[in-house]
């Protein structure tokens, strides 16, 4: 499984990279996989500012539909649109194309809370 070390992540299974105030966030291999094919990505919330934890959109599976929940606080300033027409990129490269937002953080001091990869995979190990 495919966890890479220099993002963050989260006990929700969102991945997380940092770069100065600015986050780009998706959902890890190992949500990916859990969800199986994903045939839809619903994000309603650009330029909107969202606290952490709050749902930003949902991610819709063909077994099921997931929440995405906001890692940090700060402002939804872009969404991945290549997503509307090909949703299978998060299946194919969930940290690369299938990235789904991008943020403005507002509270950099929870990026302490994030998971380094380490710590994810003993999560997901159980």
């Amino acid at each position: 499984m495919n966890i890479p070390e220099e993002l963050k992540y989260t006990k929700d299974h969102e991945w997380i990279k940092i770069d100065g105030d600015i986050a780009t966030v998706g959902i890890t291999d190992f949500a990916q996989g859990e969800l199986g094919d994903i045939v839809y990505v619903d994000v309603d919330t650009l330029d909107e500012t969202i606290e952490r934890d709050e749902v930003f959109g949902s991610v819709e599976a063909v077994k099921t539909v997931s929440d995405l929940f906001m890692p940090l606080s700060g402002e939804v300033i872009e969404f991945n649109e290549s997503l509307e027409d090909s949703p299978e990129s998060v299946n194919k490269d969930a940290y690369g194309e299938g990235w789904m937002v991008k943020m403005k953080i507002s509270e950099p001091e929870q990026v302490n809370d994030l998971l380094d990869a380490a710590t994810y995979k003993g999560l997901i190990a159980g």
